[in-house]
This record gives C-alpha cells, structure tokens and sequence, in this order.
C-alpha cells in the first residue's frame, strides 16, 4: 500500500511559479513511474506529466510542455511538479498518482496509476 500527499499548492498571479511536492509512503516508491493529473472539462482528469522510476523518461501534456517540469528525489520519497509561467487555465486540482506496474505505459491514463493522492488546489489569478 503507497499513500501519496501533495502539497505546495496555492494561490498565484498569472506569469507566477508554484512547485508541488508529493509525499510518499513506503519502501517501494523508487519503483514506481509517478504522475500528475488535473481535472478538465469532459474528463475526469487528464494528464500532466509523469516520469519514470528512475527519473530517467519525462513526459508532458502540450499545453505544459516547457512551462512545467517534473523530478523526482528517491531518497526522499517525493516527487515535485515545478510549474513556470502559470496560466489562469493552469487553475485546478491538481493530483499526484503512483503506478506499480513493471512495465513501460503510455503514463498518460488515469487506468495505469494504482495510487493517489487526495489533490492540492491552484488557483492562478488574471
């Protein structure tokens, strides 16, 4: 069982910067690939960025690609989603999920991540 928290989330002007971490539990998280939703209109939630285990394969959604980065620190357990430029459509929940698969996914579907998070708010003002 892996329990994820986010936090870092809040309240920023447009062309702000915000970095969300999030925190997890247990021996396993360096082997898990790590990702960040929001949600959007007609989706439940669509994807942000994810990276894999080792922190060696990044992958991002277009409309954040460039403006957000994702990383990951092993040793401390977290990963963090450092986003630039923000946006007022950057304004969301925003959610951290864990899969435990061994094997190479698309890391861009809700279905492929086992754990999440319970979500940390930004909102970014005009």
């Amino acid at each position: 069982q892996v329990q994820l928290v986010e936090s870092g989330g809040g309240l920023v002007q447009a062309a702000g910067s915000l970095r969300l971490s999030c925190a997890a539990s247990g021996r396993t998280f360096s082997s898990y690939a790590m990702g960040w939703f929001r949600p959007a209109p007609g989706k439940e939630r669509e994807f942000v960025a994810a990276i894999s285990w080792s922190g060696g394969s990044t992958y991002y959604a277009d409309s954040v690609q460039g403006r957000f980065t994702i990383s990951r620190d092993n040793a401390k357990n977290t990963v963090y989603l450092q986003m630039n430029s923000l946006r007022p459509e950057d304004t969301a929940v925003y959610y951290c999920a864990a899969d435990s698969s061994p094997h190479v996914r698309t890391r861009q579907s809700t279905y492929e991540y086992d754990y999440w998070g319970q979500g940390t708010q930004v909102t970014v003002s005009s």
